[in-house]
């Protein structure tokens, strides 16, 4: 089972290195709007958040395996397809596929983890899949910058073949070993209500700082956000089969370790987005070397995600993961020093110490999240923690847009974002630097309210009650 999720978190992380460096060759080749180009990336993140409650809902009912074959085959089509787009609107299509096949994989790689593995071994097995992740993000960069010097659709096409060889290992080795959930039903209103709210709020946010926040469009988009997601937790609340199970929060732990993978997804994830265009704009770096610049956030993941998930089946979770985000915040704060022309080696110090946050974190916070929780809801809870963190991370790559977009000329913004900014003065370039450090500032000081959140929940040690046990107290 192990091979089988790491396969996949691999396809997973490589795919959007390689599109995110990627994305100034797209925007020249398919003379795609600086919007069309963000969503590439957004709408994928969208539909496979909205849909991973789903997944893992449907993985309960009809079993992990055959949702995890069917995850990989549908994210190598629509791979093949988004490789023949002519324009950006046809891209954004094919990656709505690709959302679909990612929700399947990710609602059910941490379920079926957490099915394997005794207790006392799941932080360090989630570690590994971290682990994987990490050199999925090393490997993904380097390959894009390769692949796009071939042509760019090669992005997307090599997908196709690791995605075949994943369907046919998961197929040849996973076993149903938990239970199917009796309770049938899909809450499609809930989805529905989910996917208006949450398009709107990023739509909104991307938006906004392009086209002025008193444009009718982020108008809507934002009323959209007010008034479908609070219908979204009344329908939840109430409902006989919702899509979030409000009730695996009623343990004091998954709470709070959910609240935190929310930020963690909402401090850290525009990073690899921001910095491709800082490396390929300002600095005028060619895609491969763009690449290479961008490993040692992952490197940092590399080295303390395992050594954490050890840490944490040893002593516990709540403080690594509250240190984990204090030491992404220093990481964070640090980056604001950086300007057009600074010295790669400052880079490379703030991501690397974002990376080992990051790392401290993921496993930890993770592991203590999925060990609470009953063997035949493990699907929809992994669903929950990824939805929760996907959230987190759309919003921020739509607010670091909104940010670092406002109040900067168009042409100027046009250079960077095509990676041909190496003739604009350091004059120019200033706003778009101000707007960066104003980014990271706010993404520091969510990371350190992260850090609280995660000292706000109860330690997790060998021998915590689950919810099992808990439901069973109750009924007494």
């Amino acid at each position: 089972m192990l091979s089988c999720t790491s396969l996949g978190m691999l396809l997973a992380t490589v795919n959007s290195g390689t599109l995110i460096i990627a994305l100034p060759d797209l925007e020249r080749s398919l003379h795609t709007t600086l919007l069309q180009l963000v969503w590439v990336i957004l709408v994928y993140m969208i539909v496979s958040t909205v849909l991973v409650l789903t997944a893992g809902r449907l993985s309960d009912l009809f079993g992990r395996k055959h949702a995890y074959v069917l995850g990989f085959l549908v994210f190598s089509a629509a791979s093949l397809g988004a490789g023949f787009s002519g324009s950006g609107t046809q891209l954004i299509l094919w990656r709505v596929l690709q959302g679909v096949g990612g929700a399947f994989l990710f609602a059910n790689a941490a379920a079926l983890v957490t099915d394997a593995f005794p207790k006392e071994e799941l932080g360090l097995a989630m570690g590994t899949n971290t682990m994987v992740a990490a050199v999925g993000l090393v490997i993904g960069p380097v390959l894009g910058g390769a692949l796009v010097a071939i042509n760019w659709p090669w992005v997307f096409w090599f997908n196709v073949p690791l995605g075949l060889l994943g369907s046919a290992w998961a197929y040849l080795v996973l076993h149903e070993i938990s239970g199917r959930d009796q309770e049938r039903g899909l809450d499609l209103v809930g989805t529905s209500t989910f996917v208006v709210g949450l398009t709107g709020l990023v739509l909104a946010l991307s938006k906004g700082g392009l086209s002025g926040w008193n444009n009718w469009l982020v108008i809507a988009g934002f009323a959209a956000a007010i008034v479908f997601l609070p219908i979204f937790v009344l329908i939840e609340r109430h409902g006989r089969a919702p899509m979030l199970d409000l009730s695996l929060f009623q343990n004091k732990l998954f709470a709070a370790a959910s609240g935190a993978a929310f930020i963690n997804g909402l401090s850290r994830f525009a990073l690899m987005f921001l910095f491709v265009f800082y490396f390929q704009g300002p600095q005028g770096k060619s895609p491969i070397v763009a690449g290479l610049e961008l490993a040692p956030l992952a490197v940092g993941m590399l080295v303390s995600s395992p050594l954490a998930g050890i840490a944490a089946d040893r002593h516990g979770s709540r403080g690594l993961a509250a240190l984990g985000m204090l030491v992404s915040a220093a990481g964070l704060a640090g980056m604001t020093t950086l300007q057009a022309h600074t010295a790669y080696v400052w880079s490379a110090l703030w991501l690397l110490l974002v990376g080992i946050g990051s790392g401290m974190f993921n496993s930890p916070n993770t592991a203590a999240m999925m060990g609470v929780v009953p063997v035949n809801r493990r699907g929809i809870a992994a669903g929950a923690r990824v939805m929760l963190q996907n959230t987190g991370a759309v919003i921020s790559i739509a607010f670091v847009m909104a940010v670092i977009t406002s109040a900067v000329p168009t042409t100027v913004l046009f250079k960077i974002f095509s990676g041909i900014a190496s003739g604009l003065s350091t004059k120019q370039l200033d706003p778009f630097i101000a707007n960066m450090h104003m980014a990271l500032w706010v993404l520091a000081g969510v990371s350190l309210l992260g850090a609280a959140v995660s000292l706000m929940r109860p330690a997790h040690v060998i021998g915590d009650v689950t919810l099992d046990e808990i439901f069973e107290a109750e009924a007494a």
